[in-house]
């Protein structure tokens, strides 16, 4: 069959939250199977637990926030991203403050930290949520319309356009697509980084937002081009990042997907959206596992960075 994961051992990093500015250390636990995705903040009177899921995401300005009571664990959506990048279904993941480390802006330093625990393979089968009829959400008209859906698909596949109108993102693709089945999340997604815009540094800052946010977590543009020395990583990481995050927020229906996502300046309040809507359907969608042989070869092609090595 096909297995749940976790992690090895226990791995911890520290870094800055990219909105609080706050040192934050990081720990990522082994946990059982069926645990799913679980973020403690054990920097509270008493441990509290916040299940990796939509239902738990109470803010998703500039971040996707999970709520409990007055507490919260923001930006959750790069580590999540890495999480169903590299197919982990069960992680306690415990912080000693209230966000995230944004690390390099990017997942690639989650999916080192989870390579370095080394994955292993759980005597469980994993458990997929296949759509079986097309969602989708909508904000806005006109030009500032926004959308998103997921549709049937025998596997798991993501297609996202931009629209900015900044000379610099312009220049790039506005539009990328990746397979699960085909394509790497860690070659072609999991490097691609966060980015914003140095005339909106004060307005966010004012209202507690990017206060941790530099050159060396970002991509921060002016009015014309981008101030990074170093460019960009991909020719198209402007529009693979915002793929990045709507795979780390999808990762909070919590299960890895049987999907197709097309969306077009969506966001982490729309994919949130998105996300509640499916769950909300229960005609929509149906929870399956692949435990015989002929369901492990179709399966075998749903995600190439699931291999052990």
């Amino acid at each position: 069959m096909i297995k749940q994961r976790t992690i090895k051992k226990l791995v911890k990093a520290t870094g800055v939250g990219v909105h609080s500015g706050q040192r934050v250390q990081l720990t990522l636990r082994p946990a059982e199977p069926n645990t799913g995705i679980i973020f403690h903040r054990v920097d509270t009177p008493e441990m509290l637990d916040f299940p990796a899921v939509a239902k738990t995401v109470g803010d998703t300005r500039m971040a996707s926030v999970l709520q409990n009571g007055q507490y919260r664990v923001s930006t959750v959506e790069h580590l999540m991203s890495a999480l169903a990048g590299l197919g982990i279904d069960n992680l306690h993941i415990d912080v000693d403050a209230e966000e995230i480390p944004i690390m390099d802006g990017s997942a690639a330093t989650f999916v080192f930290l989870l390579k370095d625990a080394g994955i292993v393979e759980q005597d469980a089968p994993k458990r997929f949520l296949r759509v079986k009829k097309t969602i989708e959400v909508s904000e806005g008209e006109g030009e500032q319309a926004k959308w998103a859906r997921l549709e049937p698909y025998e596997g798991f596949a993501l297609a996202f356009s931009i629209d900015f109108k900044h000379p610099a993102i312009d220049s790039t693709a506005s539009f990328a697509e990746i397979d699960f089945g085909k394509d790497s999340f860690v070659d072609q997604i999991a490097r691609a980084r966060t980015f914003g815009f140095a005339n909106e540094v004060e307005m966010l800052r004012g209202i507690g937002l990017a206060r941790g946010g530099s050159l060396d977590n970002a991509i921060v543009l002016d009015e014309y081009r981008i101030l990074n020395a170093d460019g960009l990583r991909y020719d198209d990481e402007f529009v693979k990042h915002k793929i990045l995050d709507a795979i780390g927020d999808l990762y909070l229906i919590g299960h890895p997907l049987l999907a197709r996502y097309v969306a077009c300046k969506s966001g982490h309040g729309l994919n949130n959206k998105l996300a509640r809507a499916l769950l909300e359907q229960e005609d929509a969608y149906e929870i399956v596992t692949f435990d015989d042989e002929a369901a492990i070869r179709q399966a075998e092609v749903l995600n190439r960075d699931w291999r052990l090595a």
